[in-house]
């Protein structure tokens, strides 16, 4: 997935040159065509993630489009006040896009590793959050979206579904239909819950953007039971669900990454195990709310 945003961010700083390429030491050889050729618009300002967002804000007050890019950690949670102040209270459109969040990133330990990220930024007012789940997606949500004057930030992941989908900045997408409850998978999380499911009579929606949370499948299904996956800190969308809806009921449950501290090393896939993210955890999970 990183290597489409470094596609697509390559074609953009091309065809508008509005847009301007913020990069914190990272991804820098793979943007080195940009950083030749646009010399004036594409930078590595280098281990300054506060500063290069207070940057980033200051561009936007002239009329450009930064787009910044490093890894979770350092993105978010490193300059939350300035994501905050200078471009979300001031209402000023940027494009933060990340890669290594949850624990992609699982070897280098907890200083790479970011399940709180959307939790963090889903409490900033106005803030937009899309993750999408294949590269393919991510270069249609971007490019669709990447000039709205507003602070979008964009989760890239290691991971990636096995096809894209047709999807819309704002809309979720109904994947199949059952009658045994509803489950809704979050960006990369959904190959792994259709593989985790199969054969069993539920309903699955793909949720690619995570604020604004398109709440209208929910609303068809008032008092059902509703298992939400996420690839974080488990809760984030059941509280946009209650935030934009008045009349909700249901019986929700989410799964996520528990909100501990993860002090094991390894790949990826082990601690996917480990917090009980893997397809058999998710299939026991399910299978639970099923039988209640």
């Amino acid at each position: 997935m990183r290597s489409q945003l470094v596609k697509t961010v390559n074609k953009l700083i091309k065809e508008d040159d509005r847009v301007v390429l913020l990069l914190g030491d990272i991804g820098v050889f793979g943007f080195r065509e940009s950083l030749k050729n646009y010399p004036k618009r594409a930078y590595n300002v280098g281990i300054l993630e506060q500063s290069t967002i207070s940057l980033a804000s200051g561009l936007a007050m002239c009329g450009l489009i930064p787009i910044v890019h490093t890894i979770a950690p350092f993105l978010v949670e490193r300059s939350f006040e300035q994501i905050k102040i200078d471009l979300c209270y001031q209402e000023l459109g940027a494009n933060l896009v990340s890669v290594g969040a949850s624990y992609d990133y699982a070897a280098l330990g907890p200083t790479h590793h970011c399940p709180g990220d959307v939790a963090v930024l889903n409490q900033i007012p106005g803030i937009e959050i899309v993750m999408p789940g294949h590269p393919d997606e991510f270069d249609k949500l971007f490019r669709s979206n990447y000039n709205n004057e507003r602070a979008t930030y964009y989760r890239l992941s290691s991971d990636s579904n096995a096809v894209p989908y047709d999807v819309t900045f704002g809309k979720n997408v109904l994947v199949r239909e059952g009658k045994k409850l509803l489950v809704i998978a979050v960006g990369t999380m959904l190959q792994t819950v259709m593989d985790a499911l199969h054969g069993l009579d539920v309903t699955i929606i793909y949720c690619t953007t995570i604020k604004p949370f398109d709440t209208s499948f929910i609303e068809q299904y008032p008092g059902k039971k509703i298992v939400i996956i996420e690839p974080y800190y488990s809760g984030v969308l059941l509280t946009n669900i209650l935030r934009q809806t008045e009349n909700v009921i249901g019986n929700f449950t989410s799964i996520g990454v528990p909100n501990d501290f993860i002090n094991k090393y390894g790949k990826k896939e082990d601690i996917d195990k480990l917090v009980g993210l893997d397809k058999k955890t998710i299939r026991q999970k399910v299978m639970e709310k099923v039988n209640e």
